[in-house]
């Protein structure tokens, strides 16, 4: 379905979104643009993580 080596890509890139974000939201006031849009990288990655475990999982089955 799709190739091991985008998979790895992508997974690398939705961790880093993921993990920098979620480090970066103790940081900023709850009440700023920066936190909210701080907050959709987060879903977004881990949205993506999830997504690509689904696929993944799909595939081997």
């Amino acid at each position: 379905m799709i190739p091991s080596e985008l998979g790895k890509a992508v997974f690398a890139i939705a961790a880093f979104v993921t993990l920098a974000a979620l480090g970066l939201l103790p940081f900023l006031a709850r009440n700023s643009a920066e936190f909210v849009v701080t907050v959709l990288a987060a879903v977004a990655g881990g949205l993506t993580i999830l997504l690509l475990a689904v696929l993944v999982r799909l595939e081997r089955h």
